[in-house]
Order: C-alpha cells, then sequence, then structure tokens
C-alpha cells in the first residue's frame, strides 16, 4: 500500500505511522514551574542527539488533555531553561501511565503516580529516585514544528545519575531494569534481551 499523509486516506483502522517508526526509547520528563510546582509526564517522541557534548530532544504535540494550552513541560521549559529525562524501567509501567493523565497544573503528577522526586544536583527540576537513570537537562534550544501545538526541545546533558544496580563489569546493563519503548496504537516493548554486533573496518561511508 502508499498513501500520503494529510492527503490520501490510509483506509486502515488506526493511523500506521507510530507504529513504523518503532520502537522508542521513552523520555519520562521532570520539571518545574517558576512556582516550583513538579511535573511529570513520559513522551515517545524522545531521542539522544549526540555524545560530545550529549544532547537530547523531545518533541511534544497536540493539547494537553484536548485543551487550548499546551501542555505543561514545555510551557514550564520555557520558564525555566531545565529539565530531567528519566528511564522508564518495566517495573515502573504502571506509575508511568499514571503519570501520563491529564491532571490539572497544581496536581503533583510524582504523588498521583506514587514516586519519589528528588532535587536535582545541577539544575532546580526533581528527578524521579525510582528511576535506574536520570538525565539533567538545561534547554538549548526549542524549536516550533509545523502543526498547532508541536515544539522540538533539544537539551544539553548537564548531569547524569545512574543507579549502581544497573551497572556490570563498568557497563550499564539494560537487562537488569529492562527500559520501557513505545511502539504504535496502546502497545509497549520491554529490552529484555540483547546481542552485541561489531561494525567492518575500512570502506567509506
Amino acid at each position: 500500500m502508499f498513501y500520503r499523509p494529510g492527503v490520501d486516506s490510509h483506509g486502515l483502522a488506526h493511523n500506521p505511522f507510530k507504529a513504523l517508526v518503532a520502537p522508542r526509547p521513552i523520555g519520562w520528563i521532570s520539571t518545574l514551574d517558576p512556582e516550583g510546582r513538579r511535573n511529570l509526564a513520559p513522551y515517545s517522541f524522545f531521542n539522544a542527539l549526540s555524545d560530545t557534548p550529549p544532547m537530547v530532544m523531545y518533541a511534544t504535540t497536540g493539547r494537553k488533555g484536548g485543551r487550548d494550552e499546551a501542555k505543561e513541560t514545555i510551557t514550564n521549559i520555557r520558564a525555566t531553561g531545565e529539565f530531567v529525562v528519566n528511564i522508564v524501567p518495566y517495573e515502573l509501567r504502571e506509575a508511568m501511565n499514571a503519570s501520563s493523565a491529564s491532571l490539572a497544573p497544581e496536581v503533583d503528577e510524582f504523588a498521583h503516580a506514587g514516586l519519589t522526586p528528588v532535587a536535582g544536583n545541577v539544575v532546580r527540576a526533581p528527578r524521579v529516585a525510582e528511576a535506574p537513570a536520570s538525565l539533567e537537562c538545561r534547554a538549548w534550544k526549542l524549536i516550533d514544528l509545523p502543526g498547532a501545538h508541536n515544539v522540538l526541545a533539544i537539551g544539553e546533558v548537564v548531569g547524569v545519575h545512574i543507579d549502581d544496580a544497573a551497572l556490570v563489569d563498568g557497563m550499564v546493563d539494560v537487562t537488569r531494569y529492562a527500559p520501557l519503548a513505545r511502539l504504535g496504537y496502546r502497545d509497549y516493548a520491554a529490552v529484555r534481551e540483547v546481542f552485541p554486533m561489531t561494525r567492518p573496518t575500512g570502506g567509506g561511508g
């Protein structure tokens, strides 16, 4: 099949786009608003961009709960210039899902999901204490994308927290915590099996 998004109907029961670009790591992003109120929400349009310096990105799409206002995460980043990306392990899947609820700005998603906030070492935004890893970030650039309320946020990682239980022989072992990934529709995956491949030497490209 072939279709042109925004021009043709794909004719399927549900939009297949996000099911094709999968799996996508989940950025569980925590922020503070200017009044110091905490916010926590998961985003599946998330990934790393570079390692020297370490940079990450996430994109927010749509409005909060269908209301005519931007989601609190991007509003808070615009106001404070800071955020924390928390890695979601399989065991916190229900807490992550609870934090995705469309709640009023005064409701603390940490408390709603039964999670422990810990102040950042470099930034003021809190991290999730129960997460196997957290990345403290300063916003580098925010880019308005086509479409209403679509914004790309790029941040520089200025602090890294790793649970010692996730380290084996000086390396991160993701099978220790099985990070969640987003698929299409209502589906998720957990990374439980890994395999190595060595890059070929020589050649161009």
